[in-house]
């Protein structure tokens, strides 16, 4: 959420900023709503002191001599149209407090102003490579025909579909084990290297964690949610329950930064993606990622960008993977992010680099929704966290590439070197 105070002093640049990512923000609305709420602030102010001293009227007609029961009928009157008139302002209060909450909640991020201008996807800027695709001497398959024809069809979307519907898929053999074993690399990897506390959080949450990280109000089609005693959702990845670890918090500095690392299965309706990626599990309804996500003082957050960033592409690396990050433009950024650099690997069947890790950074714009603070050392007031998170990465998609990058012609898979201690040493699938 943005800052509401700095919306007020330098309403002009703020909604200038968030033009560059081609939203116009109705300033001149803001500005007319939030007169009225503080005029109906003072009104109210006004009639509780207008309350108070007719209020003492009654002690000073009992000390003047008249009864207390008169006293108070005296007073009665002008003291029932004054509640009436409160009630009123302050129900008129409460209703534009929620109507300017409501509008800022529905605002996007501001870009950084290092944010390339653009309008899609098309205008990213690629910032590096890492390794060369493979020339392969056969006929390159794609992953769902390198699953298929692995043992018994170890890839299989039929029963995911006989299941759960379209979009699920259902793993078995040494291909379940593989996914399985990519889990165990990746959270060892982040911990035992990176330095991440390891965690383990629930996969339903409330409405108010989604609040907090920006999926909720903007995004409520693409979530799943459950029927029950309470108001629940499916998390849509672990940014959302690791990151609401801290909100309401005032967290110890000398505790700064906090980095978790967390594998969860992840839920999407993909409400609106329709056509695009319906075969194999580039897009699936239901999928793993393990999650890197940091909450750290705001002069800290850029260069853990560049950290967080480096870990996820630690892990593509280690696998042997090609890939290559972009930095992403104003257009196409996520909701609640101020910077990203998306992270996408070779994928050779379709001759092109595929999305496999976002990371960004979103200033205190989560904090704020939160409320996650620090208390600063030298000031001692408490302040907005700046909280980053990344993949790192997509276990699905990861499997994808590994079935295509690895691909040999007799129909098997290569088992990376690094995954093979995690396979019992198993070379090939």
């Amino acid at each position: 959420m943005l800052d509401i105070r700095e919306l007020r002093r330098d309403g002009e640049q703020m909604a200038a900023r968030l033009q560059r990512r081609g939203v116009m923000f109705d300033l001149q609305g803001f500005r007319e709503l939030d007169a009225q709420r503080k005029q109906a602030d003072m009104r109210s102010q006004e009639l509780q002191a207008q309350r108070k001293q007719a209020a003492r009227e009654v002690g000073d007609l009992v000390k003047s001599g008249v009864p207390v029961d008169e006293a108070k009928t005296r007073v009665a009157e002008t003291l029932s149209r004054i509640d009436a008139d409160m009630q009123t302002e302050l129900d008129r209060a409460t209703e534009l407090h929620s109507r300017i909450e409501a509008l800022l909640l529905s605002v996007p991020n501001m870009p950084l102003e290092e944010v390339p201008e653009g309008k899609d996807e098309s205008d990213n800027v690629e910032v590096r490579q890492w390794g060369q695709p493979r020339q392969f001497d056969f006929a390159v398959r794609d992953h769902v025909d390198v699953g298929a024809g692995l043992s018994s069809g170890e890839l299989n979307f039929d029963l995911g579909a006989k299941l759960s519907g379209a979009r699920f898929s259902v793993l078995s053999g040494s291909l379940a084990r593989m996914h399985r074993a990519l889990v165990d690399f990746m959270v060892d990897m982040h911990a035992d290297v990176h330095g991440y506390q390891e965690v383990y959080v629930p996969y339903l949450v409330g409405p108010e964690a989604l609040r907090g990280t920006g999926q909720l109000p903007k995004f409520e089609e693409d979530l799943f949610k459950v029927r029950g005693e309470r108001e629940l959702y499916l998390i849509p990845t672990a940014e959302v329950p690791v990151t609401n670890l801290v909100a309401n918090e005032i967290v110890d500095v000398a505790q700064l930064p906090l980095k978790y690392v967390c594998h969860t299965p992840c839920f999407r309706s993909e409400a609106g993606s329709h056509g695009r990626d319906t075969r194999g599990m580039i897009r699936q309804h239901q999928f793993e990622k393990v999650e890197l996500v940091q909450l750290v003082r705001p002069e800290e957050a850029l260069p853990a960008l560049e950290a967080l960033t480096g870990h996820a592409e630690a892990v593509l690396q280690a696998l042997g993977l090609p890939y290559r990050v972009v930095v992403l433009c104003t257009g196409d950024m996520g909701f609640s992010s101020c910077k990203t650099y998306d992270i996408e690997v070779w994928i050779p069947s379709q001759n092109t680099y595929r999305e496999i890790s976002s990371c960004s950074t979103f200033g205190d714009f989560q904090a704020r929704r939160m409320q996650a603070r620090y208390r600063h050392p030298e000031t001692g007031k408490p302040e907005l966290l700046h909280t980053l998170n990344g993949s790192a990465l997509a276990v699905g998609r990861t499997l994808v590439a590994i079935l295509e990058n690895y691909q040999n012609a007799d129909g098997s898979v290569t088992v990376p070197e690094a995954l093979r201690p995690y396979m019992a040493g198993r070379d090939t699938l």
